[in-house]
Formats: structure tokens, C-alpha cells, sequence
């Protein structure tokens, strides 16, 4: 089936002892909230028309093996730890938090909004007496997550009353708690809310994980690591473009100087032996730089190319 509900027949016939006959299928889940928006164009640029409807938890996807469910990130590792969800893409915050093994095959660090570096925090409010974690011996904390609060408290031998918070974390200190974990990604709210920063708890990106059981399966395996390839394909090129232009042979020592050292060029013979075509993949934000310094060494029709994947 593509899109609509997705049949879980097959883990239903296993758990009761039914040899399955319908074809093999990869259960993916995609995550809900703040990383599906990014989640759904990573999935297009990768290849694949994910289709998200406000009204179904069941993404549509065009690619006939795989079955989409749309969950919250801080439930995804329990579902695929549990083998319920065969891959899955949440952050590393709550595969620490919910502490069950899943296989983490990548990291999905990307220039894009809600796929950079977070970090939760441990603050309090600017004028407090609270300056470091054994300052809260004894004291209330706030926090989304319970669990890694409680084993960075363990690691600094503090004891303290660590409160579960059903959100707007940042405005219970002073009254309902004497300080928080949160997550933070630029410190606006933070600093909105005049509470000034103890420790970084955690720093965490978005994971590709999957369940170890599904990677057991030779079918499942290789179908996972054809959409982590693709995935990471487009990552590698999100902030990449091609460069192709031409310049007499004579100039290419000058040339190749000017390119980053990392680059790889691929160069051709043009019709007029005295020319050549010449053609590299570099960082975007350099292309302004680059390209007047390249004309300046002697090449011509310079053309600057988007990319949607590298596989390397």
C-alpha cells in the first residue's frame, strides 16, 4: 500500500506463530513536531515524495517497501528498541533519555532548521544563589527530561527533587522550581526569561537509528542502507554546489591553486585543444570568493550548479 494506514499484519501473524506470506516491508518513522518539516524536504531532496497529511499519522511515501508512521521524537527509540519500528530518524536527547538500546547508524547534522546542535541546559535565574549543579543539593528542578537530569545530578553526587514539566519550563523559576534542564538552541528564551546558564547538560543532534533485530534481516538491511545513503547523499550536498567552467590549458596550475585544497576536479578536453573544461564541487559560501578570483586567473563561462545528493 502507498500511503494510507499501513497493514501491521505481518508482526501480528510472527507473534503467533504464522508463517507470513505477504512481501517484506520497512516500518520508518518519522518524526512529529519540530524536526518533521525539515524531516519531509530531507526525504524529498533525498529522492523520495514524502507526503505528510495534517490529518493522518501515516505518511504517504513512493516507495512501495516502506510503511511511514508519524511519531514524536521522545517516543521513537522505545518503538524501535521494542522492534515495533524497524528505523527511525529522533535526536540522541532521547535515545539517552528513554536508555534502550537501539543501533545508531548516523548522524543527520544538517544546515537546516531544528537539524543543527542543541543543547539542554541546566539554568536558573540570574539572580539566584544557584551558580553550579552541587548548589542544588536538596533543591526542585524542572525538566522534560527526568532521566538525564537525574544521571548528570548522580555524576556530580548531588541529590535533588527533579519534577517532570509538561512545557514553558523556562517560567517555573523562582517559584516552581529553583532551577531547569531545557533545551536551547539560540538562548532567546533563556535569556527573555533573565535565567542565566549553570551547565550544558547535553549537546544533541538529529540520529538515524534502527532496531537490532531489523538489521539482522538481510532484506531489511540492505533497505536501510539504501534510504541512510540516500539521506546522507543529500546532507553531503546541502551546502555544496558544482562549479564547471572553461580555461586555456596553460592556466589550470593557477587555477587549481585558487580551488580548496580538498577539492577534486574533474577536467575535460574541449573541441579546441588549447582549452580545457574544468569542473569541482566546493562550499556555497565561498562561491562569491571564489569566482572573481577564477576569472581573474583566466577562466570562463563559469556556471555554479545546485546539488541534491554526493555519495561518496
Amino acid at each position: 500500500m502507498r500511503g494510507g494506514i499501513p497493514s501491521f499484519r505481518n508482526k501480528l501473524e510472527e507473534g503467533n506463530g504464522i508463517v507470513s506470506t505477504n512481501p517484506p516491508r520497512l516500518r520508518l518513522g518519522i518524526p512529529k513536531g519540530s524536526l518533521q518539516e525539515t524531516t519531509q524536504k530531507l526525504f524529498i531532496r533525498a529522492g523520495y515524495d514524502l507526503r505528510i497529511s495534517g490529518r493522518s499519522y501515516y505518511p504517504g511515501i513512493d516507495d512501495p517497501d516502506i510503511d511511514c508512521v508519524l511519531i514524536r521524537p521522545q517516543e521513537m527509540s522505545r518503538y524501535v528498541g521494542q522492534g515495533i519500528i524497524d528505523c527511525a530518524i529522533t535526536g540522541l536527547d532521547w535515545i539517552l533519555e528513554n536508555d534502550i538500546a537501539v543501533a545508531e547508524l548516523a548522524d543527520l547534522r544538517a544546515p537546516w532548521p531544528n537539524y543543527g546542535t542543541v543543547r539542554w541546559v541546566m539554568a536558573s535565574k540570574e539572580d539566584s544563589a544557584f551558580h553550579d549543579v552541587k548548589d542544588l543539593q536538596g533543591r526542585r528542578i524542572a525538566t522534560e527530561a527526568v532521566g538525564m537530569t537525574k544521571r548528570f545530578l548522580a555524576q556530580h553526587g548531588v541529590q535533588a527533587n527533579v519534577e517532570f514539566s509538561w512545557g514553558a519550563t523556562e517560567v517555573k523559576p523562582p517559584i516552581l522550581a529553583d532551577a531547569i534542564v531545557d533545551v536551547s538552541e539560540t538562548g532567546a528564551s533563556l535569556r527573555a526569561n533573565d535565567l542565566k546558564i549553570m551547565h550544558v547538560v547535553l549537546e544533541s543532534t538529529p540520529r538515524f537509528i534502527a532496531c537490532h533485530d531489523s538489521l539482522k534481516d538481510n532484506w531489511k538491511k540492505a533497505k536501510i542502507d539504501c534510504v541512510l545513503m540516500l539521506l546522507k547523499g543529500a546532507i553531503a550536498a546541502a551546502s555544496r554546489v558544482l562549479l564547471s567552467m572553461n580555461l586555456p590549458r596553460e592556466n589550470v596550475d593557477a587555477v587549481l591553486k585558487i580551488l580548496p585544497a580538498l577539492a577534486t576536479p574533474t577536467v575535460s578536453t574541449l573541441a579546441d585543444p588549447h582549452w580545457i573544461d574544468l569542473s569541482t564541487v566546493v562550499e556555497e559560501k565561498k562561491v562569491r570568493e571564489l569566482i572573481p578570483q577564477l576569472y581573474a586567473a583566466g577562466a570562463r563561462g563559469i556556471i555554479e550548479l545546485p546539488l541534491n545528493k554526493i555519495v561518496d
